[in-house]
């Protein structure tokens, strides 16, 4: 008989962190980092946008890297719940079911709402009837167990939970593992514009004022010191054609003397 292990994990709140387990065939900690670096070179990239783009690799490479969800949905719009739990040893056959339950503010207990046995997944609470859908595994090795919320609303505000009943096929034994992670919904009416991105753009346009000023600046230098130099070279051409006149005239006295 297998043994059960129960993992809890703490609620995720920040998409900075992004932790990595061993994986065959898969991107390294090296690799996804630079992935989600490259991206994000050329300008800031929203937490959405790390999600988004720590879960394509994800799919795309065959690895695994836990990236927390986002917490913040604004009403009326969609909404991707993340969870993401990986394998410690990605070579070792696995199948796994995910189960998603929601406590509302204010409420003790949770609601089962949301239920994914590849291929086929159950939404069993009518307050999400028809708004749930699933954006995780599309195998029964599920690693990625993230949901897609349609139409949210502010009565969706409260702690979900992401539940993977995992079993691991080991050459001896089958071993069981239960691992959950809790993320704290917050739905707003608005969507508040992150810091970083609000530091960037003014960055931005401090740097485009700063550069123009300095392109003015330069080429005003520059016109003065051409505007100098043929002041001088026109008060040269002057003094010479003077003294040419000057001497002129003298040979013409000269002359007259003799």
């Amino acid at each position: 008989m297998g043994s059960l292990s129960n993992i809890h994990q703490r609620p995720m709140k920040s998409l900075v962190s992004v932790h990595f387990s061993g994986f065959v065939d898969g991107p390294s900690h090296s690799e996804v980092v630079q992935v989600l670096a490259g991206k994000c070179a050329t300008s800031p990239c929203s937490q959405a946008q790390r999600w988004e783009e720590a879960h394509r690799v994800s799919r795309c490479h065959a690895g695994c890297a836990e990236v927390d969800s986002l917490t913040e949905a604004v009403a009326g719009e969609g909404f991707l719940l993340g969870c993401i739990s990986c394998k410690r040893r990605e070579e070792v056959s696995a199948r796994a079911t995910v189960d998603w339950h929601f406590k509302p503010q204010q409420e003790e207990d949770f609601r089962h709402i949301f239920h994914y046995d590849h291929p086929a997944a159950a939404i069993l609470h009518e307050d999400f009837s028809d708004r749930l859908e699933w954006q995780g595994t599309l195998n029964g090795d599920v690693q990625i167990g993230a949901v897609y919320i349609q139409n949210v609303t502010f009565n969706d505000t409260g702690t979900y939970r992401c539940t993977f009943h995992r079993t691991l096929f080991l050459p001896l034994q089958l071993e069981k593992v239960v691992v959950e992670k809790e993320v704290e919904l917050t739905v707003v009416a608005v969507a508040n514009r992150e810091l970083t991105a609000m530091i960037s753009e003014i960055v931005m346009y401090v740097l485009i004022v700063v550069l123009q000023l300095w392109l003015i600046i330069v080429m005003v230098h520059c016109y003065r010191k051409i505007w100098d130099e043929h002041e001088a070279r026109e008060a040269r051409r002057a003094l010479k054609a003077q003294g040419s006149l000057l001497g002129s005239k003298e040979n013409c006295d000269g002359v007259q003397a003799e």
